[in-house]
């Protein structure tokens, strides 16, 4: 009676172990995307994103939707903007949690205009879906699958060519999509801003950025906290990669001028200007 008793105790605890050591293996495997996704499910995420002001962007240099090829077998849509003089430079941006709506473009628009000299190629993460409320955004976001997301920056890299010189740029979720496609763009990658999102933990895969990276980050953000910026700058610095962090004291999303609730204009517009002067030293 003692050895079974004993046999059904080790059994148990065997089983407790390898539940706990499952457990962390699938926290450790976590992607960073489906890490922010997961903010959706709480409350206080979706209420730092309320309704997106209307705003109807009508293009003044002659951006257009496009669809191209995808290594899946499928196809992409991106919004381009193209330079008026042939280059070879290329911006790639990357849409917030709402879709590749008319915020999107007009901030791909006023890179187009004030760098000048680079072509602009927002990509539609969602496939064509765009949110106008919180809950759609959020059930979009959780929909979201990785492996379709890099089957759409490969295939933008494709588009763009083996002579592009490639910079990344993107907000909230389109944040940690930004970095992603500067390490798949590999040795053509010269450039990746990030607006508070979130970054990948792989050291392994951050060292194969070409590039350095600038992240802007609102130090009240509540989930891109500051636990994630120091492992953030640990990893790099792991990697051997440069990271500059600026920091601002403000909200989520306080960059975005179709944010009623956490638009910063005076941090926004600095950090506006850190973005112009970081892409142009990269892009002469």
């Amino acid at each position: 009676m003692k050895t079974i008793l004993s046999s059904i105790i080790l059994l148990f605890f065997v089983s407790l172990t390898s539940f706990g050591q499952n457990d962390e293996v699938t926290v450790c495997h976590t992607s960073s995307t489906e890490k922010f996704a997961a903010f959706a499910s709480d409350p206080s995420f979706n209420a730092e994103h309320p309704t997106p002001r209307v705003y109807k962007h009508v293009t003044q240099a002659g951006g257009r939707m496009i669809k191209f090829k995808t290594p899946d077998g499928a196809e992409a849509n991106a919004y381009l903007i193209e330079a008026k003089n042939k280059t070879d430079n290329w911006i790639f941006v990357f849409q917030e949690w709402w879709g590749l709506n008319d915020n999107i473009k007009r901030e791909s628009e006023n890179l187009h205009s004030t760098l000048g000299n680079v072509n602009v190629i927002a990509l539609d993460m969602y496939d064509g879906k765009v949110a106008t409320t919180a809950q759609e955004a959020g059930q979009t976001m959780q929909q979201f699958k990785e492996e379709r997301g890099m089957a759409i920056m490969k295939g933008a890299l494709a588009y763009v060519g083996p002579k592009a010189r490639i910079g990344t740029i993107g907000w909230c979720f389109g944040g940690g999509l930004s970095l992603l496609a500067s390490i798949a763009a590999e040795k053509q990658g010269v450039a990746c801003v990030m607006y508070y999102g979130m970054p990948t933990e792989d050291v392994e895969k951050l060292k194969k950025l070409n590039t350095d990276v600038l992240n802007i980050w609102p130090t009240k953000d509540q989930r891109i906290n500051k636990e994630v910026m120091d492992k953030f700058a640990a990893n790099m610095e792991k990697a051997g990669k440069k990271l500059t962090i600026k920091s601002y004291d403000a909200d989520h999303a306080f960059a975005n001028p179709s944010n009623a609730k956490g638009y910063n204009e005076a941090a926004a517009k600095d950090a506006w200007s850190h973005t112009v002067e970081y892409f142009k030293a990269r892009f002469k």
